[in-house]
């Protein structure tokens, strides 16, 4: 079987797509490990916390929520336990299945952290971007990930970020702080 090559053009794409994916992670683990040492992945775990309703998943949702290992979830929810911003308790319907918590200290810390990784995220990716290019960066996105994983939480919302109500800020009280990069609906935000 004959390999076919990248044209050109999809050369170009897919280096600064590797580029992009390389050095992203790394920007911001870096100011978030100088401010709170801690990585992009804990605070993407917190964030999805704060998000689920009563700051609680069970473990198994909150891993594919930060697309990661039942194991290495629990190492990083072992790490946050210990600086007291999460808990583990089995749950309160099915005992067999154990629920991540957001503790008030942790929701305190994620608050404030949030400010200046949102300012971070901007800065290092929105604000060269126009309105158009942070449409298509959504739905050359989300078409990617459509072909890694059809079943990836995040294709499931079904919502468009350009058609979620409040994507500008604002509070919205029955959901914990929205502190994810990916919308902001929520104070602070993220």
């Amino acid at each position: 079987m004959a390999a076919q090559w990248l044209t050109p053009d999809e050369r170009r794409a897919w280096l600064a797509l590797y580029a992009l994916t390389s050095l992203l992670p790394s920007t911001l683990d870096a100011q978030l490990f100088r401010e709170a040492r801690i990585t992009l992945f804990d605070y993407h775990v917190l964030a999805m916390l704060s998000e689920s309703e009563g700051t609680s998943l069970p473990l198994h949702e909150l891993a594919a929520r930060s697309s990661a290992s039942l194991s290495r979830l629990s190492h990083v929810m072992k790490k946050l336990e210990g600086r007291g911003w999460v808990r583990r308790l089995p749950s309160t319907s099915d005992g067999r299945v154990t629920t991540a918590s957001l503790t008030t200290d942790g929701l305190v810390m994620l608050t404030e952290l949030a400010v200046s990784h949102v300012s971070q995220v901007r800065s290092t990716v929105f604000d060269a971007l126009d309105a158009e290019d942070v449409a298509d960066l959504e739905r050359v996105g989300r078409k990617i990930l459509r072909g890694m994983d059809s079943a990836h939480w995040t294709l499931s919302d079904g919502e468009v970020a350009s058609e979620v109500p409040g994507t500008q800020g604002g509070p919205r009280p029955e959901h914990g702080a929205r502190l994810t990069s990916h919308h902001q609906t929520r104070d602070p935000g993220h």
